[in-house]
């Protein structure tokens, strides 16, 4: 029985619970996978859902210096391939357009991973579009071996159109999260028919129904309870939170609790000491997925203020935003990417602009304050995006994708 590399960039990672989800669903449907990561885990945690997956993972070097002699054994053996040449001029043209050590570090990681890729492995399925996919493009190429990918966030509107263009031509085919992304990438691709709009959907086991109880706290005594679970980048828009949350009236009670690691999160504890809040906010770092459902379910209302960050990078459809309306939380997002093809304003949840903490603090007063609405807008999410957004008929195509070169 032959196997799908699966690449990604690093394995297994808090922030990409889509990414596992979508392993063990393939392979609860008979797909055996080898999971091919360009980096050990950083996390001080993993997910339940980790543990139930039991493909065999194959790390890559991260950097060249860390393992010479493995990479060395890798480009000896791939110059004497029949394929080399063909693959080497791929990776020289890359690099003639971005001279830099980090295209030299995923032509570096091809080889290696192509050396050692196990004989079973019939077709390569990188994830992202940026450095994941580099090196696996060069491994297929190396090992004459088909691949696709599936584009999300960053990798899409961070990396220069040339890039996107190259890979999206070369590879067989390629799914994507959202319709954003699809409309897009078929923009830039010579044959639009190859990429195919593939929501991720949940899962939902394990995600408990919406309450029966509903919470009568309306910010006058008890403290609506606000939370957020997120990375502390730029795109998340927490520093627009900070600043929203201190423009809230006096009188008004509240306390906001954040998930998640990330490289602001220091800095953000310093804005929200500068405004006064910290004592209204509970930082509780990276998490398990475990303790972000108890989080969820302690809370009246998520809020996650997104925004395009300055290099471009954007979210999705974030997988928090259909956690916390399966449980039939209420949501205040924004009108960024694909959030809107997951929140219908004022129906499923409250959208406002990005970056616009004025429009952000007048929409979190009047939920604070209005727990029959909130339990409202909760409810109709969690009817539609327990309907519309399962990750069923996104995993039964891809593994029927799989299946024609399995």
């Amino acid at each position: 029985m032959s196997r799908i590399a699966v690449v990604v960039k690093g394995y297994p990672r808090l922030s990409e619970t889509f990414i596992a989800q979508e392993i063990l669903g393939l392979e609860r449907r008979g797909i055996d996978i080898l999971i091919v990561a360009l980096r050990k885990p950083y996390d001080p945690y993993i997910h339940e859902l980790h543990r139930q997956i039991s493909a065999e993972v194959m790390y890559l070097p991260e950097y060249v210096r860390d393992d010479p002699a493995r990479v060395a054994r890798a480009k000896r053996w791939a110059e004497k391939q029949p394929t080399f040449e063909a693959a080497r001029a791929l990776f020289e043209a890359d690099f003639a357009r971005q001279p830099n050590a980090d295209r030299q570090r995923r032509w570096a990681q091809g080889c290696v991973f192509a050396h050692e890729l196990p004989d079973d492995i019939s077709w390569i399925y990188t994830h992202y579009l940026h450095t994941p996919c580099s090196a696996a493009r060069y491994a297929a190429h190396l090992s004459g071996r088909g691949w696709s990918f599936s584009a999300h966030a960053k990798d899409i509107w961070t990396s220069p159109e040339w890039d996107l263009k190259t890979k999206i031509n070369d590879a067989a085919w390629g799914v994507t999260c959202t319709s954003v992304n699809a409309d897009f990438l078929k923009g830039l691709c010579d044959d639009p028919d190859k990429i195919e709009l593939l929501y991720h959907g949940l899962d939902f086991t394990g995600f408990p129904q919406p309450s029966d109880t509903p919470s009568p706290r309306d910010g006058q005594k008890d403290p609506v309870r606000l939370v957020s679970v997120g990375r502390a980048v730029e795109k998340k828009g927490y520093d627009d939170l900070l600043s929203a949350l201190s423009a809230l009236p006096d009188g008004l009670n509240w306390h906001f609790t954040h998930v998640g690691g990330g490289e602001l999160a220091e800095p953000l504890k310093a804005q929200a000491d500068a405004l006064g809040l910290s004592g209204r906010i509970t930082w509780r770092g990276a998490q398990p997925r475990e303790e972000v459902i108890a989080a969820c379910q302690a809370s009246d209302l998520f809020v996650l203020p997104s925004k395009l960050a300055k290099t471009g990078d954007r979210d999705g459809l974030p997988n928090v935003l259909m956690e916390a309306q399966s449980m039939g939380l209420c949501c205040l997002s924004t009108r960024v990417s694909a959030i809107p093809e997951l929140i219908v304003d004022n129906e499923t949840g409250v959208l406002v602009e990005p970056g616009n903490p004025a429009e952000l603090a007048a929409a979190l007063k009047s939920l604070i304050q209005s727990p029959d609405r909130r339990r409202s807008l909760g409810l109709a999410a969690a009817k539609r995006v327990r309907t519309s957004f399962s990750t069923d008929p996104g995993l039964d195509r891809l593994a029927d994708k799989f299946r024609k070169v399995l």
